[in-house]
């Protein structure tokens, strides 16, 4: 069984903010990955596409990724950061990639190792 990993609003929005080659970067960390979404981030990114701007642009790159790359999952929590945590809690993942400090705290606490920035455009694991 492969590797799933959970992708957060902010870990999708990486490629155009912060010039994060998200899928290669995990693909050095973990080598095969399954990479996996809850419905509530892809309505995030949905709802942050239609300000426009950068952070449009970031959203609606983000989205396109979720959806062409990611196994959509439903959740119980309808908040993104809350659907997370259920997936990290429940064993559902065995990594969650955020930026989201208190997020990362939460995931932490329920277990699971977190991937994140570390330096200027690579990731890291952080374990619990």
């Amino acid at each position: 069984m492969s590797t799933r990993v959970a992708l957060d609003t902010s870990a999708l929005m990486m490629p155009v903010e912060l010039d994060v080659r998200l899928f290669d970067e995990l693909e050095r960390l973990l080598d095969a990955f399954e990479p996996t979404t809850p419905q509530a981030v892809i309505e995030e990114l949905r709802r942050l596409s239609e300000k426009g701007g950068r952070e449009g642009t970031a959203a609606n790159v983000g989205h396109d990724l979720a959806t062409e790359r990611c196994l959509v999952v439903d959740t119980e929590a309808s908040y993104a950061d809350d659907a997370l945590v259920e997936l990290a809690r429940e064993g559902a993942v065995d990594y969650v990639v955020t930026n989201d400090r208190p997020l990362r705290d939460r995931v932490l606490e329920a277990k699971r190792p977190v991937i994140a920035l570390r330096g200027r455009n690579k990731l890291a694991i952080t374990q619990p």
